[in-house]
């Protein structure tokens, strides 16, 4: 199926769906909010954002952008190549995507991405994640953006099914929108499932990915606050013990991130309520200590000192 799949198609009928309304629902990147956090804190110009990579992406394992890189992403699926018929003319605009993504400038990311085809939707996707989960204030826009970049990554992962990013991506566009259409209502219309589903297979494709990790413990965490232990674990196989297992996994493979620590000091609090108190408080005191690396990380330790007050 993914060798057929049209990608241009794909996205085209996905612009076609938010521009009815796109002014209400911020479809235009061109209002979505600034990174509040310093202009120029997180720029990695020139060689530095490859003598930064391996900090950068200790998480995700995604490697740097190269042609060899690409070529290589390529071959693992085939269905990419229709799409990507020059691969050296991607590789400057998935750069100065991730650049844009490290600093901040999430909707230069986005747009940066979405220039570079299929290739550049997982720098996409996470941009347009994080700006709508951390930033976006509006209810309606930030829901249509996170919708959109669920359409997107659908496509995707039908061209690249061993991409392990690509998987990621979708499970935590999915998360996000689950959380902000509520969780309940999620699990009702079956995302639970498909979130999980995605989160476990990039785990399968790359099992140092931590970011999946961090998702999947987020998602144990969120059915169990939502349904009960008991129901949690009957119906959708989400355990308290599976939070922590996940959540240790990530620290181990990306040690003193505010990201995992903030997110685990949260899924703690899901999981186990009151009686954790002393120890979610702990985690967040970790996360507020960590120096951060790129946007993301300062959004998530700017949360974490929210939560020391």
């Amino acid at each position: 199926m993914h060798l057929t799949f049209d990608w241009n198609t794909a996205r085209r009928r996905s612009r076609q769906q938010a521009a009815s309304a796109e002014e209400a629902q911020g479809a235009n990147r061109l209002t979505w909010k600034r990174f509040p956090y310093g202009d120029r804190i997180y720029r990695y110009g020139g060689t530095a954002l490859a003598s930064n990579w391996s900090r950068l992406h200790r998480g995700d394992q995604e490697p740097y952008p190269t042609t060899d890189s690409v070529a290589g992403l390529l071959r693992a699926n085939p269905g990419l190549a229709a799409h990507v018929p020059d691969p050296a003319a991607t590789v400057p605009l998935i750069e100065d995507a991730w650049r844009a993504y490290h600093a901040g400038d999430f909707a230069d990311a986005v747009d940066y991405g979405l220039a570079a085809g299929p290739v550049g939707m997982v720098v996409a996707a996470r941009a347009a994640a994080v700006y709508a989960s951390h930033l976006e204030e509006n209810e309606v826009r930030r829901i249509a953006i996170l919708r959109d970049t669920v359409e997107s990554c659908v496509a995707l992962v039908q061209l690249a099914p061993n991409w392990a990013n690509a998987w990621y991506v979708h499970g935590l566009a999915l998360g996000r929108y689950s959380q902000n259409i509520s969780v309940v209502k999620a699990l009702a219309q079956g995302l639970g499932g498909k979130v999980r589903d995605c989160l476990l297979r990039a785990i399968h494709l790359d099992s140092g990915h931590a970011d999946a990790h961090v998702g999947m413990g987020v998602y144990h965490a969120e059915v169990i606050d939502k349904v009960g232990g008991m129901v949690a674990a009957l119906t959708y196989g989400a355990r308290k013990e599976a939070v922590v297992e996940h959540f240790e996994a990530a620290r181990c493979l990306h040690p003193q991130s505010p990201v995992v620590l903030a997110e685990y000091a949260r899924s703690t609090q899901l999981a186990f309520g009151q009686s954790h108190l002393g120890r979610v408080h702990e985690i967040f005191g970790e996360a507020a200590a960590c120096q951060p690396a790129d946007a993301l990380e300062r959004l998530d330790v700017e949360w974490a000192l929210g939560e020391m007050e």
